[in-house]
């Protein structure tokens, strides 16, 4: 789960990290109030979920309270396109109103869980208010990281090492180390999945200022964090993924495909967008539905893709494990009875109950197409859907 930079930011301040001071607005005539009391300078940023706001229009500087207020009302309302979005861009409601900062330096600084280490590592650089990922490409050797073992937790030597990486001078390296580890504190009190400030400001007059910061959070974890949970924002979201989550099915992302696909297991589903791919077609969705026994996981999960006009196909790509194949099958007749696809069905299914799953699945008399292993399946749904648009 995402929030607004907006919300993270009452989050750091609440772990003790400096940020500029600022109130968030949802028409212009609050914009310009913020402003005034405020004073000088401000910086306005539309709150969206997605980077590249700066180049995309999306963060303005004015020099009075009118400006403000002009400029507010130009973003609110509006749909911003930025290179993390979809082409129609994603809709701006509210606004931060921050006073503006005269900064020195800009720096990067973030945490995440390293997989390989299944430990959190945080990363630091002296290159911030960029794409960390152009960074990591063209420049690695910026990047600094400090693996952080929960059991002992994050410790000032580590937040020195960062912070003198970073180029940063003998007064602020212990107010860096400070952060770091107020940030850390936050990542592990919230369960988040990442945390990253960037910039990390360093100010004319030598403080440390989180100028901008984006916080996810574990979904698993939510349960814990019914505060968290009401920062939700589904306006922001994809609407098949919001309805996807409130039917049950947690594990769907949308893609920019036309082969949908309905797979048990994460990692079967990967390799299932991976052969299609490799098959010359281009996977409308990432959905796991579990390892469940559940007819009813299945219908939903036609009824998403049935309100995706993108779909030409449909590939259901089945290993019966402790899913059985037979209840997968049944939910595939349910589907087809209640859902109105007029699209493809490519169906493989194998383990548990195999047997049993095809007997349903051919009395039932729903037309589909039989694939006999992974790759025959992948190979019929891209000949099935037809040319990619």
């Amino acid at each position: 789960m995402k929030v607004h930079e907006y919300q993270a930011k009452a989050l750091l301040a609440e772990f003790g990290i400096p940020v500029p001071e600022g109130r968030v607005a949802s028409t212009a005539g609050e914009a310009k109030e913020i402003a005034k009391a405020l004073g000088g300078r401000t910086v306005i940023k539309a709150q969206v979920f997605a980077g590249g706001r700066g180049k995309a229009g999306g963060i303005k500087v004015a020099d009075s309270p009118e400006e403000v207020e002009k400029l507010a009302g130009e973003m609110l309302g509006k749909r911003l396109v930025t290179y993390q979005t979809t082409a129609e861009g994603v809709p701006v409601s509210r606004v931060l109103v921050e006073r503006a900062v005269d900064v020195r330096k800009e720096l990067y600084l973030s945490i995440i869980v390293d997989n390989s280490s299944r430990m959190p590592v945080m990363m630091a650089s002296e290159a911030g208010g960029v794409e960390i990922e152009e960074v990591a490409r063209a420049t690695p050797e910026k990047i600094l990281k400090a693996y952080i073992d929960p059991a002992v937790g994050f410790q000032a030597f580590q937040g020195r090492r960062l912070a003198y990486g970073m180029g940063l001078e003998q007064p602020q390296i212990k107010a860096a180390a400070d952060l770091m580890a107020n940030l850390y504190r936050l990542f592990m009190a919230k369960d988040c999945s990442l945390a990253e400030i960037n910039p990390l400001a360093v100010t004319a007059d030598g403080r440390l200022l989180a100028l901008d910061a984006k916080l996810n959070f574990d979904d698993n974890a939510l349960f814990r964090h019914r505060d968290i949970e009401e920062l939700r924002d589904v306006e922001q979201e994809d609407p098949l993924e919001v309805r996807a989550s409130d039917m049950g099915i947690k594990n769907y992302i949308k893609l920019d495909g036309n082969i949908a696909c309905i797979v048990n297991g994460a990692g079967l589903a990967m390799a299932v967008m991976d052969l299609v791919t490799q098959a010359g077609g281009k996977p409308a969705n990432f959905l796991d539905i579990g390892t469940v026994n559940n007819t009813e996981r299945v219908v939903n999960a036609f009824k998403i893709f049935a309100a995706d006009p993108e779909v030409r196909a449909v590939l259901v790509n089945i290993f019966g494990g402790m899913a059985r194949a037979d209840v997968i099958a049944q939910g595939i007749v349910e589907a087809k009875r209640e859902v109105d696809v007029r699209v493809p069905l490519v169906i493989r299914l194998a383990g548990t109950n195999v047997e049993e799953g095809k007997r349903i699945l051919n009395e039932s008399r729903i037309e589909f197409i039989e694939a006999v292993d992974f790759y025959d399946a992948a190979r019929k749904a891209v000949l099935a859907a037809g040319p990619a648009r």
